[in-house]
């Protein structure tokens, strides 16, 4: 049995209770926010413990702290957990730049203590098989890799909160591509980022709505990233692998499609279970994301987005 705390409670610290609660093994010791309804919402849909104040969740009998609040507070909250002496689950990104991502690697070093990135698709059943697939050679030598994001609106309509929308911390680039270059590191090998165009609003607060860039993954595949927002379509995120014998789409987080030669794409639905997120913290599993790899991400995200 571990124990968590949860720092910060929006929509995804609210699914990261959802997701202990349906589990087993770990327990959480405090959720803080500094919404005192948000709290009282918690206490009362979900039973949990909540705390008054930061310092009292950092001094809990907590195992891990899981740190779910806006990027630019990700640092000195990871700093005050690692002096503490708790390890550190930390959503994405890693921090709002990269000066503040290296001084929470430091901080976990310096402490000795243990940390992880929230990155579901590294616990998902489809990207599993995808890798599986990938690596086994049944779609051929990898001839190129691309992410295509298309968003109606940004913030999208269930995630209406100022700083998602901001340009210090918010848009579509920290928000959305992280989970997915983290998994091509992971699968593919080191990203590099050899050109890029980036376009803004006039309105200096606000973030991104079109980036295309391209680049090379371990040296030598060729990788195209594109996103855009407030276009006349449904939301849609594509990431596809084409491989010389087929080719493979991971759509909307979730559903994976294979196409081959002279055929129509087909989903895949037949998969192995797989480890989630808290099975894996409670055995410290390789497969998780320490923030060295959040870091190199984050060193990605802030090329992307400089003008």
């Amino acid at each position: 049995m571990i124990s968590i705390a949860i720092i910060g409670a929006g929509i995804v610290g609210e699914r990261i209770i959802r997701q202990i609660q349906q589990g087993k093994g770990v327990n959480i010791a405090a959720v803080y926010d500094e919404d005192p309804a948000r709290l009282q919402h918690l206490k009362e849909s979900y039973n949990v413990p909540v705390s008054a104040s930061l310092d009292e969740v950092l001094y809990s009998d907590a195992d891990w702290v899981y740190i779910g609040t806006p990027p630019a507070s990700h640092a000195s909250i990871a700093r005050k957990a690692a002096d503490a002496g708790l390890n550190i689950l930390s959503e994405k990104p890693l921090a709002h730049d990269v000066q503040a991502g290296e001084e929470m690697v430091a901080s976990i070093h310096k402490n000795k203590v243990s940390s992880a990135m929230h990155f579901p698709l590294m616990y998902s059943a489809p990207v599993h098989e995808m890798a599986k697939r990938v690596k086994n050679g049944s779609i051929g030598d990898i001839r190129r890799i691309e992410l295509q994001t298309v968003f109606p609106v940004w913030p999208r309509p269930w995630q209406q909160t100022t700083w998602i929308g901001s340009r210090l911390e918010g848009g579509f680039v920290r928000e959305v591509f992280p989970h997915y270059l983290q998994l091509i590191e992971r699968i593919f090998g080191t990203i590099e980022i050899t050109a890029h165009d980036v376009t803004y609003p006039d309105d200096p607060e606000l973030c991104e709505t079109d980036l295309t860039a391209l680049g090379k993954v371990d040296g030598r595949v060729p990788l195209l990233l594109n996103g855009f927002s407030g276009v006349g379509q449904k939301e849609l995120l594509q990431f596809k692998v084409y491989g010389s014998k087929g080719v493979l789409t991971l759509e909307n987080w979730s559903r994976l499609f294979l196409t081959e030669a002279d055929s129509d794409r087909i989903e895949l639905l037949d998969f192995e279970n797989v480890p989630g997120l808290f099975e894996e913290l409670k055995t410290m599993s390789t497969a998780l994301v320490p923030f060295e790899e959040g870091l190199a991400v984050q060193r990605l995200i802030d090329q992307l987005v400089s003008e």
